[in-house]
């Protein structure tokens, strides 16, 4: 084998480990973008790590589910299917899509009882520290296009965000909601 095709060999096997060393770190730089922007209060960069219509459409049966079970709850199962349904997406429409908005998205990371926990907490120089909700997060790779980081609500209950991979992109793309 010439020295040349070493070289190229060397080269190319190194761009592939690079690329491989940045697709696995991905979605450690989109969580940590989010906490980024959330703490500077720049919400309205978020859709560079979150897929918002995505998301949208992965808490809407998680929230109709949740109001349709609250309805028949209350009024018991005398209502129809198809009622409880109606009513159900008409509740939940405004739920969701203030849920997942840029202020939404921060106020979750920001301001919900998944940050209350960590409130009042001081960093060493003495100013309050900065709320992230995702700091201990456990983190894992479910298949090579779903990492999860679940932190626990302020009941205890596991709280799932799910990025996706889109190209060498990860982006928040799910929430599973604690039950």
């Amino acid at each position: 084998m010439s020295k040349k095709l070493k070289w190229i060999l060397v080269i190319a096997i190194g761009l592939l480990l690079a690329l491989f060393a940045y697709a696995v770190a991905g979605p450690y730089l989109a969580v940590n973008g989010i906490r980024n922007l959330v703490a500077n209060k720049q919400y309205g960069e978020l859709w560079r790590f979150v897929d918002f219509e995505r998301l949208r459409e992965d808490l809407r049966p998680q929230v109709q589910e949740r109001i349709a079970r609250g309805i028949l709850g209350h009024v018991g199962s005398s209502q129809t299917g198809k009622t409880v349904g109606e009513i159900t997406a008409m509740v939940a429409q405004p739920a969701i899509d203030a849920m997942v908005s840029p202020q939404g998205i921060a106020t979750l990371l920001s301001g919900s009882a998944l940050a209350r926990g960590m409130a009042g907490k001081v960093g060493p120089d003495g100013k309050a520290r900065v709320v992230d909700p995702l700091e201990g997060a456990k983190t894992r790779f479910e298949s090579a296009s779903l990492f999860t980081a679940t932190v626990s609500n302020a009941e205890g209950k596991p709280v799932v965000f799910e990025f996706h991979r889109d190209g060498l992109s990860w982006r928040l793309a799910g929430l599973r909601l604690p039950e």
